[in-house]
Parts: C-alpha cells; structure tokens; sequence
C-alpha cells in the first residue's frame, strides 16, 4: 500500500475547473490534475433530479495532503456541496510514486 491518492472532483466549467487545477498545483497540494470534458451527471439535489454538463478533475498527491486540498477546493468551488472523493492508489510505477513525493513536498 502508498501513501498516494487519486482526488475525484467534479466542478461546473472547464473555466472553474482549470481555476482550482491551477491552485492545487501552485499551492503543492497535487502533482498533476487531469481536466476530463464533456461529462454529463445525473442527480437528485434538493428533492429534484438533474442532469448537468460537468468537467471532472482527477488529482494525485498524498494522503497527507487531502485535508488541504479539500479545504482549498471548498473555497474556490461554486458547488454548495462539492464532490471531493479520495482513493487509495495501491501501486504504482516507482519513478512516478517518487515524483509525486517530490512535486507535492
């Protein structure tokens, strides 16, 4: 087991979700995050059940660093309710674990 994580973040724009890719890099919070378009969600949200045109972001970093960056996207979100969700990476290539330890230090 790592100590590496994938973050899942669902935002309402590519505009919203290059702003919080770019903090989350800037403040070290996460290596890389990958910006993955044309997404449709389904949902109920306050008794109604929607359908919406969303960007997902996908961060890695550590798991040390989670509470920050959850912290950091709550501010910058537009969403009363964020989806921030954290999973374990279980392995992974040595040299790219390494990198994420350092970018993320």
């Amino acid at each position: 087991m790592t100590d590496y994580i994938l973050v899942f973040i669902t935002a309402s724009s590519e505009k919203e979700g290059e702003k919080i890719a770019s903090a989350l890099i800037k403040e070290r919070l996460a290596a890389c995050v990958n910006l993955i378009g044309g997404m449709k969600s389904t949902f109920r949200w306050k008794g109604q059940v929607s359908t919406e045109k969303e960007i997902l972001l996908i961060a890695k970093t550590k798991d040390v660093r989670f509470e920050r960056l959850k912290k950091r996207v709550t501010e910058l979100h537009s969403y009363e309710v964020p989806e921030i969700l954290a999973l374990p990476i279980l392995a992974g290539f040595e040299k790219y674990l390494s990198w994420i330890e350092k970018e993320t230090a």
